[in-house]
């Protein structure tokens, strides 16, 4: 395999990064986004590629909920990456920029309790993060009977 390269989305990502989040949420990893929703938020994406054209192996985001808050979402890593350190990789890319911009405080809404335990990652209330529940949590269709487990990381 070719050397991979952890970068920031570009608008030719979406679609690619639309169809893994799709897969995984067939999976049931992780819940799906609307393609409108990707377009909207691509500055948050971080994708892991292939300089052969084969397409993204990875992706995972870091949306700003609130002047001291973010969320990581959207994390995928295709299965013959698992298990490799990549999903680590790009949170920690994500953690970085938290730094750079001034958040200390990132959640997480996840079914992968132990990859985020091994990051430092608490499990927390969802109660505890009203703003994320108020902004995107309420048009969910799993509202108010949410099965995924809230995470937080203080930096």
């Amino acid at each position: 395999m070719e050397e991979l390269h952890l970068r920031k989305a570009t608008v030719h990502d979406v679609k690619p990064i639309h169809r893994m989040l799709l897969q995984t949420a067939d999976e049931g990893l992780l819940l799906p986004r609307a393609l409108n929703q990707l377009y909207n938020h691509l500055r948050d994406f971080y994708v892991l590629d292939l300089n052969d054209g084969s397409g993204l192996k990875a992706c995972c985001a870091l949306a700003i909920t609130w002047a001291d808050l973010a969320e990581i979402r959207s994390l995928v890593v295709s299965r013959e990456l698992r298990l490799k350190g990549w999903g680590s990789k790009l949170v920690h890319a994500c953690m970085d920029e938290a730094r750079a911009l001034g958040i200390h405080r990132i959640f997480t809404l996840t079914y992968q309790l132990d990859f985020f335990f091994k990051l430092n990652f608490r499990e927390v209330s969802k109660d505890s993060l009203h703003q994320k529940v108020w902004a995107d949590c309420i048009h969910c269709p799993k509202f108010p009977e949410c099965d995924e487990h809230a995470m937080l990381l203080e930096l």
